[in-house]
């Protein structure tokens, strides 16, 4: 029981690598869900196991065996590991939730202070223009949705790049990418290993926005310039905008201009071992702490008296 609970804790190690494999290989629009639905699962078979592991620990002392209505307290093989292990869960759970409400706060604030401002300013049907010098360009979903650009922005860029900016942000809007960067944010607090895949599922999110304004404008060299001369006008600005309000000039820039500028690949069935890797690491760490929790759960009815060995 207790080493199949380590398994969710250990397998999201192997996870990143997996993980940018697979946006190189699939789709961006394929990678993106695939990414944020094994870093959810990842994520959520890491708590399960992490939750089992503190209940286990708790219910070998009589006061909590009692209050568990137990006959007796919880007895397993391994408790020279279970006590230490059960020790450290509480403290990983502890820290992860004071990291989420912590972020859940901050992103809040920002969130209601950057719909604050857009919904001040007259809009021009889902385009919000901020009168600000630092040049930003941002998708703010709500209701209704709103892309958000700085005068200095649109300074930047002429008319057809533009366009093109517009195109990018209103496709993260239509797509609601917004959901894909909230979940991999909650994934990242729940283990280490996960901020990795956050990262991918960012970058994965804006190469989705990225093909689909090269598919709205018709050319792709036009949406590439527009995001480099975008991100390099925005690079020493500061941004109010809330961690989950994707933008075209965040994450590596120069890798998204060259996916653009380069002839789209034909991806063969070969190219996608790696996100088959990666649901597979997925699939087994649920697995073993589904498992896991089972077991536990039989191991409890035991020492109620509710079933016997």
């Amino acid at each position: 029981m207790t080493v199949l609970l380590l398994v969710p804790l250990v397998l999201p190690f192997l996870a990143p690598m997996p993980a940018r494999g697979t946006l190189s290989r699939l789709v961006p629009a394929t990678a993106l869900w695939v990414l944020t639905a094994s870093a959810l699962a990842l994520a959520g078979a890491c708590v399960a196991a992490l939750g089992s592991l503190v209940l286990i620990g708790l219910l070998k002392f009589p006061v909590f065996a009692t209050l568990g209505e137990l006959v007796h307290p919880l007895r397993s093989p391994s408790d020279l590991l279970v006590l230490p292990a059960a020790a450290v869960a509480t403290g990983v759970l502890t820290l992860s939730a004071w990291t989420v409400v912590r972020a859940v706060f901050r992103q809040t604030r920002d969130f209601r202070t950057a719909r604050r401002q857009a919904d001040s300013r007259p809009a021009a049907g889902d385009l919000c223009v901020v009168d600000s010098p630092h040049p930003d360009a941002y998708a703010l979903p709500g209701r209704p949705h709103r892309i958000v650009v700085t005068t200095a922005m649109l300074r930047s860029l002429g008319p057809a790049e533009r366009e093109a900016l517009f195109a990018h942000e209103r496709a993260h809007n239509q797509a609601g990418h917004h959901y894909h960067l909230a979940a991999a944010e909650l994934a990242a607090h729940c283990h280490p290993a996960l901020r990795a895949v956050r990262d991918a599922i960012r970058l994965a999110a804006e190469r989705a926005a990225d093909e689909s304004a090269a598919t709205a404008v018709g050319d792709r060299r036009l949406v590439a310039t527009a995001i480099a001369r975008a991100a390099l006008a925005g690079h020493d600005s500061h941004s109010a905008r809330p961690g989950f309000a994707p933008a075209a000039t965040t994450g590596p820039v120069p890798r998204r201009v060259t996916a653009l500028l380069e002839p789209v690949a034909v991806r063969s069935r070969a190219a996608r071992w790696t996100a088959f890797l990666l649901v597979a690491c997925t699939v087994l760490s649920v697995a073993a702490g589904t498992v896991g929790v089972v077991d536990f759960h039989h191991e409890v009815e035991v020492a109620q008296g509710e079933e016997s060995r």
